[in-house]
């Protein structure tokens, strides 16, 4: 016999000495009470998932307990004190599960704890993320979102649609696996079908009262319109007033203002419309069917600019399959950039309408609102100015809160059209995340 194996043998009988063999030696004790805690750093009411930077304090106990093995973020760490720090660095707000084992020699026991956190990247532009939602946990995240439903006041959203938002998984789901997504989707659907007094659903979510934004930050989703292709089919992802004025008890619309982000019908199908919406007079905070203005502008797929003419008109519909002409085609991010003078509106980066708050911010100060298309960088731009008419409300100096929405039109003097018998349903726009950075 080798001095090798000679040596292993001896190694082993001093192993079984110390563990004791039943005969007076000590048998090792299992470990037990484990607790286990995480602070994550930067959490409060407003960032329940962090500040951003990833951290995670983890504190760690167990009765009997000599050292612990850690799995987290597919990692395994192996450590002796009770306490440590983790840093995740994969952008976006994510769950994780982490499982910590308490060891006494070959003795231990397991247990796990469940936390979402919220890591911060930084954009070209300098901005760090500060809100996300990435729909990777396959249920809604009622912290950041409220389910919306009904028909809106009176029976009518405002925009003549013939659907009823509902809380079923039939118009508001997730889905795993969809091509081109970063990971897990939100699902919107619009159905044709008979529920309560419509014979269309909805599916709509906003973060008011949760999550709001106002000057200083850059607001984008990322979305697959992949089945609004007919007339009377839409979706937007739009923003609403958060605040009202100190002595109000409300703001009225349009004088609170309104941002449309991404406001995709199947009418149009191969340009996207990012507008603003305004009150010409304060009123009293009153609402009258003509004090209301609102400049728009069009973002053409294939130029990746204005397009020409500026303003194109229903037709066209159903694109082709797979023609990336079409917002229907593929996934596009939708935002804008607001300043604190202006509203910047991009696709996929694509600067294509440019809103002034003030009377010649673009163009002379003569008391009345203007937009044209200008050639900014070699490229078509819609230039806008003017939504800040009144001292008792400039509505896109204040918060807003996000919405994502399908409708499917009834009438034909709405925006996208009234519903035509060719539509196929359900139509399902897939939303990949929403995110918001400080600029």
């Amino acid at each position: 016999m080798s001095k090798l194996s000679l040596l292993f043998l001896s190694f082993l009988f001093i192993l079984q000495s110390c563990s004791g063999d039943g005969n007076g030696a000590t048998e090792t004790v299992v470990p037990s009470n484990l607790t286990i805690n995480a602070e994550i750093v930067g959490a409060s009411t407003e960032n329940p998932n962090g500040d951003g930077t990833g951290v995670v304090n983890f504190t760690i106990n167990a009765t009997n307990a000599t050292s612990y093995k850690v799995l987290i973020n597919g990692e395994t760490k192996e450590i002796t004190a009770n306490a440590f720090s983790y840093t995740f660095t994969s952008s976006g707000t994510k769950n994780y599960t982490v499982i910590v084992s308490a060891y006494n020699r070959d003795q231990f026991i397991s247990g796990t704890i469940t936390l979402t956190v919220f890591v911060g990247t930084v954009l070209g532009t300098g901005g760090n993320l500060i809100w996300s939602d990435e729909f990777n946990s396959g249920s809604l995240n009622l912290t950041n979102w409220s389910i919306e439903t009904g028909t809106g006041v009176n029976g009518d959203w405002g925009t003549g649609q013939l659907d009823r938002a509902t809380e079923r998984a039939e118009n508001i789901s997730f889905k795993n696996g969809v091509a081109g997504a970063d990971g897990g989707c939100l699902v919107i659907s619009t159905r044709k079908e008979s529920y309560i007094d419509r014979n269309y659903t909805s599916g709509r979510i906003n973060t008011a009262g949760k999550a709001s934004w106002g000057p200083g930050h850059r607001i984008v989703a990322r979305v697959y319109a992949k089945g609004v292709k007919h007339k009377g089919q839409g979706f937007a992802f739009w923003m609403m007033p958060q605040e009202k004025p100190a002595n109000r008890d409300f703001i009225m619309w349009p004088q609170g203002g309104e941002i449309d982000i991404m406001e995709y019908v199947g009418a149009i199908p191969f340009n996207n419309l990012g507008t603003v919406h305004y009150a010409w007079e304060w009123k009293n905070n009153e609402y009258f069917d003509w004090n209301h203005g609102y400049l728009g502008g069009y973002y053409n797929y294939e130029t990746q600019q204005t397009p020409n003419p500026a303003e194109p008109g229903y037709g066209n519909y159903p694109p082709a399959e797979g023609n990336l002409n079409a917002g229907s085609a593929a996934f596009h991010q939708y935002g804008i950039d607001w300043y604190n003078d202006r509203i910047e509106f991009f696709v996929d980066n694509h600067v294509y309408h440019i809103h002034y708050l003030n009377d010649g911010g673009a163009y002379t100060v003569d008391g009345q609102d203007k937009i044209s298309v200008k050639i900014i960088d070699g490229r078509r731009v819609n230039v806008s100015e003017y939504s800040n008419h009144f001292e008792e409300w400039h509505p896109f100096e204040h918060k807003m809160y996000a919405i994502l929405s399908a409708g499917v039109g009834g009438k034909d003097y709405t925006y996208g059209g009234s519903i035509v018998p060719e539509a196929q349903f359900p139509s399902d726009v897939y939303i990949d995340w929403v995110r918001v950075y400080a600029l």
